[in-house]
């Protein structure tokens, strides 16, 4: 751990304390302000996960805004939970979400830790969702800018998290938050931002795989839905369900990636229409808006984080375990993404999808 300026013992700290997270971008830096305006008595935190944050911006944004600043290396954690859970599901024929499996074993979970280590009652980061109390129940609402709503990645969150974490972004708009950002003259006001897998920007999963493990990923068949044999792929995790392109096949129509089978190493092929399924099965569950869900449900789900919410029923179907049954067939559904439902703009839970 570096500790930068830190003259404050945890005794001395305001009742209303708060740890912010802070990579050295504009959402995080603008936090960090907007939880100072609203009267707590904040520190910065940055995680070394992957080498690639700017720690400097970082920083220079603390002394600023005349803030500690604490820096932890989770390194080993985040290579553990994050990168190894990555790297084992595409191997298996799976497309995981690594930003899903971040928030739920590393940021969030480290943050807390390093809070009570610190003696700070509440943690911030730079999320757009929001956070309100009904019925002494703590509930996630998507943000207000529904173009930056990440809600769909905070559904791990548990009661007792979302009692201490504060998204003062969560009812602003990105432009609001960049006119925030340049009125107090941050030196990040006009960063650009990352939409790359933070510890592969370059976004060639494959390559990435490939040098990490050590291993190469041999060729092996297209298929059918009916078993002919349409070609030769060039390894199993250079694809992923709904692919259309780089396929490098020359046939009579369009054809999609429906699945990938790694023990047989047969990449699976189909019309479009044939990607279309209407329900799923999910596990590594977790509910925010209830303890359980009794009977089945009438809700909105998002299967990918780009997604639109589409009308469903959904039924518990075990301790660990939901079914979703579309009302509309939904195109591409994945194993390894995540399966998020809402009633309206509350997030009810989610889970994993098998």
């Amino acid at each position: 751990m570096q500790n930068m300026n830190d003259n404050l013992c945890r005794s001395d700290r305001p009742h209303k304390s708060c740890l912010i997270a802070m990579s050295g971008g504009i959402d995080s830096s603008v936090t960090a302000f907007l939880m100072q305006e609203q009267g707590y008595g904040c520190a910065g935190l940055t995680l070394e996960l992957t080498g690639c944050l700017d720690m400097q911006d970082a920083q220079s944004i603390a002394r600023f805004l005349n803030m500690q600043h604490y820096i932890y290396n989770f390194e080993a954690d985040f290579k553990r939970e994050v990168i190894d859970r990555f790297v084992a599901a595409y191997i298996t024929g799976d497309t995981p979400n690594p930003c899903v499996e971040c928030n739920k074993y590393i940021k969030f979970k480290k943050i807390f830790e390093c809070a009570d280590e610190l003696g700070y009652n509440y943690i911030a980061t730079g999320h757009y969702a929001q956070i309100y109390k009904s019925n002494g129940r703590y509930l996630l609402k998507k943000g207000a800018d529904i173009k930056k709503d990440q809600s769909y990645v905070l559904y791990n969150l548990s009661q007792a998290q979302l009692s201490r974490v504060r998204f003062p972004l969560g009812g602003l708009s990105k432009p609001e938050v960049r006119e925030i950002a340049a009125a107090q003259n941050f030196i990040n006001a006009k960063k650009r931002e990352s939409q790359d897998i933070c510890f592969i920007p370059d976004g060639d999963y494959a390559a990435y795989i490939e040098k990490y493990t050590g291993m190469s990923f041999p060729a092996g068949d297209f298929a059918d839905t009916s078993g002919n044999i349409l070609g030769q792929h060039r390894g199993i995790i250079r694809y992923t369900n709904g692919q259309r392109r780089g396929l490098g096949l020359a046939l009579r129509e369009p054809m999609y990636v429906k699945s990938k089978d790694a023990d047989t190493n047969i990449v699976m092929l189909c019309p479009e229409r044939e990607l279309y399924s209407s329900e799923l099965i999910a596990n590594n569950i977790n509910l925010i808006a209830l303890d359980k869900i009794d009977g089945k449900l009438k809700i909105k789900a998002r299967t990918r984080y780009n997604q639109r919410e589409q009308p469903a029923t959904v039924e518990q179907t075990g301790a660990d375990e939901l079914h979703v049954i579309f009302d509309e067939p939904q195109r591409a559904i994945t194993r390894g993404q995540s399966v998020v439902l809402y009633d309206a703009d509350i997030i009810i839970g989610g889970g994993t999808i098998i």
